[in-house]
């Protein structure tokens, strides 16, 4: 069988597909912050039955919260939650940027050894100041070079001490390393994306530039899922969007019915409500960052915890406002029905 690493790292190949991605929240034992691996478990089966793949060890997982060997215990369970539920051909997408290229090729290469199918990074923001466009760049050549499996590229300029990259850049990136396989834009630039779609989807650009990994195609994912319709509409892949750890049936419809509509219209006018829900619901929970979402996962599903310190909870005031907000109200309600619950 086919294996994802450039050096034989993953032992099956399970393709970055198009679709709803879920940036998965670490969770912690009250008091001593240990990790709460089964519920880790628990949410990562949860979310993979509605379609949405796992992130772990991103910006929502807390990951310059967790140490090496934490991250490592989190690839296993999540491996084993996917395995146990049936769903051994979902990959494990694992955060491994970090403050050097040293450190991120390191962590890309133990989150390769845990079993890990694909890591995301992101640039170091702690000297961003300094990074220019040509650091920048060598930067992701290099972990690409070295890192034993396929790397997805993280713009985020809220966890990135500002810096974005550009469209030119990440397509010189993408035509340059065989070994970077999408891009998630946080950074919300929906012009972005349709640039960068329109030139890995033209007709020659993937037999042009191939990816190390021959089965493998370049995806561009949004970081949001306020424009998941019309990022399909212009040859996006999908969202890795946090708000799929809260309403994954909902997202995957949008994503399905975006998909479908591209050739039949009439599906249009479902993906286009559908769109205004989760639109409206992602502009005011993203608000509440990463406590607001662990808040609002305790109110539906009995479980999230709080942040490890010095992230404090979300206050009581905010977590009354947030829960009874229309926009979240509509959403848990939308959920309900397509994940087929009552009351």
């Amino acid at each position: 069988m086919a294996v994802n690493g450039i050096n034989g790292a993953a032992s099956v190949y399970r393709p970055l597909k198009p679709g709803i991605y879920a940036p998965i929240p670490s969770f912690f034992l009250p008091v001593s912050e240990d990790l709460d691996i089964l519920t880790f478990e628990s949410h990562v089966a949860r979310v993979a039955a509605a379609g949405v793949a796992p992130v772990i060890a991103g910006s929502m997982g807390e990951a310059i919260h967790l140490s090496h060997a934490e991250r490592v215990k989190l690839i296993h369970a999540g491996r084993k939650a996917l395995d146990n539920a049936g769903f051994d051909d979902v990959p494990i997408i694992v955060g491994t940027g970090a403050a050097s290229t040293r450190e991120t090729i390191e962590l890309g290469n133990e989150a390769a050894a845990a079993g890990a199918d694909y890591a995301i990074v992101i640039a170091s923001g702690y000297f961003a100041g300094a990074l220019t466009r040509a650091a920048l760049k060598t930067f992701f050549v290099e972990v690409s070079q070295r890192c034993p499996i396929p790397v997805i590229i993280y713009n985020y300029p809220g966890a990135s001490g500002g810096i974005d990259l550009d469209s030119d850049l990440i397509v010189e990136l993408a035509t340059e390393c065989p070994n970077i396989v999408g891009v998630k834009l946080t950074c919300g630039n929906v012009g972005k994306l349709t640039r960068i779609a329109e030139t890995v989807s033209s007709a020659t650009w993937a037999s042009t530039y191939p990816r190390k990994n021959p089965h493998s195609n370049f995806l561009v994912l949004g970081g949001f899922t306020d424009f998941l319709v019309p990022s399909i509409f212009v040859n996006g892949h999908g969202a890795i969007t946090g708000l799929a750890n809260l309403a994954p049936y909902t997202i995957v419809k949008v994503y399905q019915l975006s998909e479908a509509a591209r050739k039949d219209l009439s599906f249009l006018p479902e993906a286009q409500r559908l769109q205004g829900v989760i639109a409206r619901a992602d502009y005011t929970i993203a608000k509440t960052s990463i406590s607001g979402t662990k808040f609002l996962l305790e109110k539906l599903h009995g479980y999230g915890g709080v942040p490890r310190r010095p992230l404090p909870p979300i206050e009581n005031t905010a977590a009354d406002a947030i829960w009874t907000h229309p926009h979240t109200q509509e959403l848990a309600r939308v959920e309900r029905e397509l994940g087929g619950k009552t009351g």
